[in-house]
């Protein structure tokens, strides 16, 4: 299983970005995606995760400016981001809790990573 994030990039305060990740692989369903960011030196932070009733839950400083999304047909998800401030500027991961083709659980997987940068 893999996934990749794509979408990030530079873009001026107040500006929008649409970050989508794909899953691909053995799938046979994802029960949770959760956006994280990551700012080098600080810990990373959760940013909306939404589950597979699709229930979705959003960290303060996001709530109200991003939404999350996911397509279970098409094993993709989407982070849209709305009203960017500079302190969103990090590198943004995908994680999916995956459940594989012969598979009985979820495994946690990983994206690499997309950068969004926001200038003042």
């Amino acid at each position: 299983v893999q996934l990749v994030e794509s979408g990030g990039g530079e873009v001026q305060a107040g500006g929008s970005l649409r970050l989508s990740c794909e899953a691909s692989g053995s799938i046979f369903s994802i029960n949770e995606m959760t956006w994280y960011r990551q700012v080098p030196g600080l810990q990373r932070e959760l940013v909306a995760t939404i589950t597979d009733d699709d229930s979705t839950y959003y960290a303060d400083s996001v709530k109200g400016r991003f939404t999350i999304s996911k397509d279970n047909a098409k094993n993709t998800g989407d982070l849209q981001m709305n009203s960017l401030k500079p302190e969103d500027t990090a590198v943004y991961l995908c994680n999916a809790k995956i459940v594989t083709i012969g598979g009985m659980f979820d495994n946690d997987y990983w994206g690499r990573g997309t950068q969004v940068t926001v200038s003042s």
